[in-house]
């Protein structure tokens, strides 16, 4: 599903991602590790198209289409998610008219009929229980005068709607207590499915406790230096990065 050869990426004239090659297979969950300033945040938003970040070299296949030519918009089109760590607020959007449009733009870009304000409702109120939002909720401003935990809540909600084929979350688990870490995690578990891929960005192993991965990751000075399954993420939480990333 997702492929990333040799790709390289800089950040105000500072190379940060210095190589990365990744493979993520339809139905996988891959969980990327590393200290602070290793590159992570920069791979996620490169993924989205942010313009801030310059692709020096290096191959992005989604879908067997080259992500670095397309938009943010067209990968979002195409099926790319990117939940924030730090999620902004839109004040004077409201969350059902921004799901609305959301929604609509992509059901257009796949040649489907836009859902009317009631069609939507009936279908947010459907998912609004699996992330513990009530649906007075859906008539606030988006993330605006949220707590932390309501706005990760919202960005797995957004995630549930929109059903894309590849998951991208940074640090979604961060800030977040035992309660909203559970119900974070039971949404994406949810989201599970053999045609969809995850790319999950984290610091901890916490997360990693109750969305179990295939592959976890260790990312350090701007390359991935060591890839193993779900006890890479267990000796990280034991010895730290110190001893992968020398």
């Amino acid at each position: 599903m997702l492929q990333i050869r040799d790709l390289a990426v800089s950040v105000d004239d500072k190379t940060i991602l210095k190589g990365i090659n990744l493979t993520v297979n339809a139905g996988e969950v891959h969980a990327i590790m590393g200290p602070n300033g290793s590159g992570k945040s920069v791979l996620t938003r490169t993924l989205s198209g942010d313009p801030q970040y310059r692709v020096e070299r290096g191959q992005v296949l989604f879908k067997q289409r080259n992500l670095l030519e397309l938009e943010p918009e067209e990968r979002a089109r195409l099926g790319v998610f990117l939940g924030f760590q730090y999620p902004v607020s839109i004040p004077g959007v409201s969350n059902v008219q921004f799901l609305k449009a959301a929604l609509n733009a992509q059901r257009e870009a796949c040649g489907e009929e836009p859902l009317d304000a009631m069609q939507l409702l009936e279908k947010v109120r459907e998912l609004l229980p699996l992330v513990d939002l009530n649906p007075a909720f859906l008539q606030r401003a988006v993330n605006d005068g949220f707590s932390g935990g309501e706005k990760k809540r919202n960005e797995i909600l957004q995630m549930l709607l929109l059903e894309p084929a590849l998951c991208v979350l940074d640090e979604t688990d961060s800030g977040l207590d035992v309660d909203a870490l559970k119900t974070v995690a039971d949404g994406i578990n949810h989201m599970r499915a053999p045609q969809r891929g995850f790319l999950l960005i984290t610091h901890y192993q916490r997360l990693l406790n109750y969305v179990k991965p295939d592959v976890v990751h260790i990312l350090a000075r701007g390359k991935i230096v060591a890839s193993g399954g779900p006890e890479l993420a267990l000796e990280v939480e034991q010895k730290g990065y110190q001893h992968l990333a020398a």
